[in-house]
């Protein structure tokens, strides 16, 4: 009989890793930046039915790089659990670091399972608070680690050397017009430091607006309101109400 093939724990660990990241960056990336009135989301893609933004609950949001199908169940299963919370609890019981928690222990589980592959994403929940000091951004890494941004984080296959670009140029206070345009030059760069032309209808945008009257502080950018704030030279863009998405995709 013949002696079983010895891999190591940490060896096992580095490889599920590898393997997740490599998933990861087959993906295209994204951006979460904060703003004056809110937080934004921006990312290149090209297909209108399959979007890596969505809402969670009241004034939480939810980026995702990596494969969909394994983000989507992972959206879902947010979208549940904050539904359960807010009805059982209360509304301001549900907040992204409670959101946070959950996806990280759903994650490190799955990460640290033989029996299955460790799934090919990274998240980003965020949440507006009422002033930009209560804003929160959480990034979660394959294998369920919590990360606290401030201000800007990438995810993605650029995802470094985004965040190396959105560091020495994000300032607080910008507004949406200059936090949308910032982060569009930051996703067409290359790896060689070059820049590309990402059009306008390849770019998926939505926001967390403290503004808004709504308890739901999410909507999406799209249309004509998109094409002004690309084109705006940093002035406040009004926002036209029907071109406001109020669902939760």
């Amino acid at each position: 009989m013949s002696t079983p093939f010895y891999v190591s724990p940490q060896q096992a660990m580095a490889d599920r890793a590898e393997y997740a990241r490599k998933g990861i960056a087959r993906g295209r990336s994204l951006v979460v930046m904060q703003y004056a009135d809110g937080i934004v989301f921006v990312g290149e893609n090209p297909s209108r039915a399959l979007h890596k933004f969505s809402e969670i609950y009241d004034r939480i949001g939810f980026a995702a790089a990596g494969k969909y199908n394994e983000y989507e169940n992972l959206r879902i299963g947010g979208v549940r659990y904050a539904d359960l919370r807010g009805y059982t609890y209360d509304r301001d019981d549900v907040t992204a670091r409670g959101l946070a928690n959950v996806y990280a222990q759903t994650l490190g589980t799955i990460f640290s399972s033989a029996a299955e592959k460790p799934y090919e994403v990274e998240l980003v929940v965020a949440e507006v608070g009422e002033t930009p000091e209560g804003d929160q951004i959480y990034r979660l890494p394959h294998d369920g680690s919590i990360v606290d941004e401030h201000g800007s984080v990438a995810v993605g296959g650029n995802a470094e050397q985004i965040s190396n670009f959105l560091d020495q140029r994000h300032q607080d206070g910008m507004s949406l017009a200059e936090a949308l345009k910032l982060a569009v030059q930051a996703l067409s760069r290359d790896t060689n430091g070059g820049e590309r032309e990402i059009p306008a209808e390849r770019l998926e945008v939505a926001v967390l607006d403290r503004t808004r009257p709504q308890k739901r502080k999410f909507k999406r950018i799209v249309g004509r309101q998109l094409a002004r704030l690309l084109e705006a030279d940093g002035a406040a863009v009004v926002a036209d109400g029907s071109e406001e998405s109020d669902d939760a995709e």
